[in-house]
């Protein structure tokens, strides 16, 4: 409808408006006498139209508890993205980010139904699934692990960790599988380092900083900081483990599906926020966005933003099959982490793992 076509229907329903509250007894003669009743008729018909297209265009936005691992942390760039520019509102999705101590707790919530929807490293949610949890993944979010191990000036390289203390993100935790996998060409094994546990980035680099521990697995912009403290970085998770992703979105498996229409307007605010902070003219405003959530250095996440682009580390669709998680179910299976067969088919519900393959 075109803007002078639009104003004469709002003028229209305007008058009408007035016309009926003021000067009941104008349509009531009218009709009686059988004058205008057509015309009115149309009229009145319009209007309810009018009333009707103007609810349409106010579509209705449902709040969702978005479980996080703790606040702040760079791999939820692209949900602080869309939430800074209503991409998830545009899709009839307000996101209320709510913090869990760790990725272990975050199945904990989504499963009991407390939280229906959160984002966790990988190991955790496919452990769950194969304990049985109604859990099911629904995205990969980071297709790669952005974690450096960062030590104490005194700890040369990755072989000199046996027998240091080493904060790690869980017991279970994806940041155990990605350690253990860049120690054990130094010969190193569980039981031959002292592990403490925290389950958010900014804990363990306070555990580093604070000298409780000799090393920790940080992601930026904390690996960058820890530089600037003069921490020393003797890995990067990116140079040994190059086959599986880091982390995804998980959902209530029962709430999943009474709820495709509301997971597929959060998938698209996903895509939407992707492709913006791939942009490069987007780059400053998208650190701006990053620095106001983390309270880092500006500098750092800086770094942080331009490792990301480097490393390709967001997809905009971060669809779930056998291919993208395959390789990391075997290593569970390999390290007794999970129970039954490494068919990575039986971690994936196709009803829910095929939304993000659908957005476009």
């Amino acid at each position: 409808m075109g803007a002078a076509a639009c104003g004469y229907d709002n003028s229209m329903k305007r008058n009408l408006e007035m016309d009926t509250m003021h000067y009941p007894g104008r349509f009531s003669a009218l009709l009686k006498a059988g004058v205008a009743r057509p015309a009115l008729a149309a009229a009145l018909a319009l209007f309810g139209a009018l009333g009707a297209a103007g609810a349409q265009a106010a579509p209705a936005v449902e709040t969702l508890s978005f479980a996080t691992v703790g606040k702040g942390s760079s791999l939820q760039w692209p949900l602080y993205i869309g939430i800074a520019k209503g991409f998830f509102t545009d899709n009839g999705v307000k996101l209320d980010l709510v913090s869990a101590p760790s990725s272990a707790a975050v199945q904990q919530w989504i499963a009991s139904g407390s939280t229906m929807i959160g984002i966790s490293g990988l190991v955790d949610p496919l452990r769950a699934i194969d304990k049985g949890a109604k859990v099911s993944l629904i995205r990969i979010e980071s297709q790669a692990a952005p974690y450096s191990v960062m030590a104490k000036p005194g700890v040369k390289g990755l072989a000199d960790l046996r027998g240091k203390v080493v904060s790690l993100g869980g017991a279970g935790d994806i940041t155990r599988v990605y350690f253990e996998r860049m120690v054990a060409g130094k010969g190193i094994k569980r039981g031959d380092y002292d592990p403490i546990y925290a389950g958010a980035t900014a804990a363990r680099f306070a555990a580093l900083q604070s000298g409780v521990v000799d090393a920790a697995i940080l992601q930026p912009p904390f690996s960058f900081l820890a530089t600037a403290n003069k921490f020393v970085n003797i890995g990067y998770t990116a140079d040994y483990v190059k086959d599986f992703p880091f982390t995804g979105y998980v959902v209530n498996t029962e709430w999943g599906r009474k709820n495709k229409p509301l997971l597929n307007g959060f998938l698209n605010g996903v895509a939407r926020s992707i492709d913006w902070f791939n942009t490069d003219a987007h780059r400053a405003e998208a650190i701006d966005i990053m620095a106001a959530q983390s309270g880092l250095d500006r500098g750092d996440v800086e770094q942080t933003y331009d490792l990301f682009r480097k490393i390709r580390i967001y997809d905009r669709q971060g669809a779930v099959n056998s291919a993208s998680i395959g390789a990391l179910v075997k290593t569970l299976k390999d390290t007794g982490d999970i129970a039954g067969t490494a068919d990575a088919a039986r971690f994936i519900d196709p009803e829910l793992s095929s939304l993000a393959a659908q957005i476009k």
